[in-house]
């Protein structure tokens, strides 16, 4: 699941979540640890234009400094940046990071990358926003390379040139899933070639097995023969009868209902779904949560 308290942005947060902080972060990734959810994820931006800010908000926790936090204070859940914007840093400092959060957290890291869509972020630090396509694509060959099992590792592209310089410690994992964000037909070229997952964005249901069919078609032509991990986003979910307005749009309703509309997405070929709940609270978050994992989660398989 997308933690909600760390990236506030209007667009998607509770009318709660602007006043929730660390132990509301905390809580919410410990109740999805126990409840068995696959990964838990963070996004990722380092400042927000005045002129995005009334939709996007100012608060963005650090994607490497919240998974690090939060590897301490869980024990099995996945860490996930979805996504990080890694374009934006150099591929040896992005690798020296995440592989730092991997090696605490014993293999736990999920490296979602996406190319970014704020020019002013990009100007302020120096990199090209208009090329940020190709940036991206470099940056995703470079960091295979930082994150490998290599401590000298080698790259030679047109932006990045690196050899001779360790690295330690080395990421825990032999190797650092590479999932990238986005539906583009760009994005779905670079999953498909680069990737060892896809996070698309948001996309409505009927376009997933369209999007789905081209990625594996793209995947085919590259070359790749590594399996693709295909993510999906639902729709805000509230387990069990709301006694409040949950709102349109919502997948509501008894576990079993729930599970059955979830299925759907396996029926295209997901292979994991990333959820939101609706709650008035913290408490009535961790409460979904937990329902969802006992009552929901057995049902498809897993959380």
């Amino acid at each position: 699941m997308q933690l909600p308290v760390q990236s506030q942005s209007s667009l998607y947060a509770e009318p709660w979540e602007p006043g929730a902080g660390v132990a509301d972060l905390v809580a919410v990734a410990q109740a999805a640890d126990r409840a068995g959810f696959a990964y838990v994820a963070t996004c990722d931006h380092v400042a927000i234009p005045r002129r995005l800010a009334d939709a996007m908000g100012t608060t963005w926790y650090d994607p490497v400094a919240t998974l690090a936090h939060l590897a301490a204070v869980t024990e099995r859940v996945g860490l996930l940046s979805h996504v990080a914007v890694v374009g934006l840093r150099h591929p040896l400092a992005t690798a020296k990071a995440y592989a730092t959060v991997d090696h605490l957290s014993g293999g736990r890291l999920i490296l979602g990358v996406g190319a970014g869509h704020v020019p002013e972020e990009f100007a302020a630090l120096g990199a090209d926003f208009e090329s940020r396509g190709a940036l991206l694509d470099e940056t995703l060959d470079a960091l295979r390379a930082a994150l490998g099992p290599e401590e000298y590792p080698e790259h030679h592209g047109s932006r990045y040139e690196f050899e001779g310089l360790g690295q330690r410690p080395r990421p825990a994992q032999a190797r650092v899933p590479l999932w990238v964000g986005g539906s583009s037909p760009a994005a779905l070229r670079r999953t498909a070639a680069k990737g060892d997952g896809w996070l698309p964005q948001g996309d409505p249901r009927t376009e997933l097995p369209a999007q789905i069919a081209r990625l594996r078609q793209l995947r085919e032509a590259a070359g790749v023969a590594e399996p693709l991990v295909v993510g999906a986003i639902t729709e805000p979910l509230y387990i069990g009868d709301a006694d409040w307005p949950v709102g349109r749009r919502i997948l509501t309703g008894k576990p079993e209902a729930v599970a059955e509309s979830l299925r759907a997405y396996a029926a295209m070929g997901v292979h994991q779904i990333q959820v939101r709940f609706r709650c008035r609270s913290r408490v009535e978050l961790t409460d979904q949560i937990e329902a969802f994992g006992a009552d929901v989660g057995p049902l498809l398989g897993t959380a």
